[in-house]
């Protein structure tokens, strides 16, 4: 290899890292304001601002204005940082994998999944509501759309892998699955049971467990999904 291309590679890498900095500055700061004032009063010139970038720069790092902020926003909190690592390739995921025991997989799914609504559940509501309150906002409305049809993509992930070791319900197709999973996993439900019905974050992690393996697994004796 010559010294020139290891030059250009040198860059590249710190291209990369300093545009991964500068996107997790920018949600960082977005997601902040956004939580503290809502949606609507949060300005592209406030955000910028509270990140240190030009504002030409957030519109670079989100070419499609506030409902792409809005997406940034989301996608990584959702991930956790700003590393350009598929959620299948993080460590969580690699964990439910290598567990053998699927009643233990989808244990390991639950916290997984709790960890995440955690983060995710003011972004998420503040959204919603703004979607709510502006239903003519077609770029917001996108966004929020994606995001469920992304779920829903998502949860095929752990149904399929499940379904590959054979510990699906007998009659209970991969998609069918995916789709319950999706529903137990809503921030919604999250919402209701930790804000509403007041119960603790631990509590709901068993209870997600306990539904996702009651809803998926072959029970012990049962007659299987119809």
């Amino acid at each position: 290899m010559t010294e020139q291309r290891k030059r250009r590679r040198y860059s590249s890498a710190l291209r990369q890292e300093h545009a991964r900095a500068t996107r997790q500055k920018i949600a960082t700061a977005a997601g902040r304001l956004m939580v503290a004032k809502g949606y609507a009063d949060t300005t592209m010139a406030e955000v910028a601002r509270e990140a240190g970038v030009a504002v030409q720069t957030l519109y670079s790092s989100c070419p499609g204005g506030k409902p792409s902020l809005a997406k940034l926003v989301y996608d990584i909190t959702l991930a956790g940082d700003a590393r350009p690592l598929p959620q299948s390739d993080r460590p969580a995921i690699q964990a439910i994998v290598d567990e053998p025991d699927p009643v233990r997989k989808l244990a390991l799914y639950a916290a997984m999944a709790t960890a995440i609504l955690r983060r995710i559940k003011p972004v998420h509501g503040v959204l919603r509501a703004a979607a709510a309150a502006s239903p003519a906002d077609a770029g917001l409305q996108d966004v929020l759309a994606g995001i469920e049809r992304e779920r829903l993509t998502g949860s095929r992930g752990p149904a399929e892998h499940l379904h590959a070791l054979g510990a699906l319900r007998r009659g209970l197709a991969p998609g069918r699955a995916a789709e319950q999973i999706y529903v137990l996993t809503a921030t919604e439900n999250f919402e209701k049971l930790t804000e509403v019905c007041g119960w603790s974050e631990a509590e709901y992690e068993e209870w997600l467990a306990a539904m996702l393996a009651a809803a998926l697994l072959e029970q012990p004796g049962g007659a299987g999904a119809r």
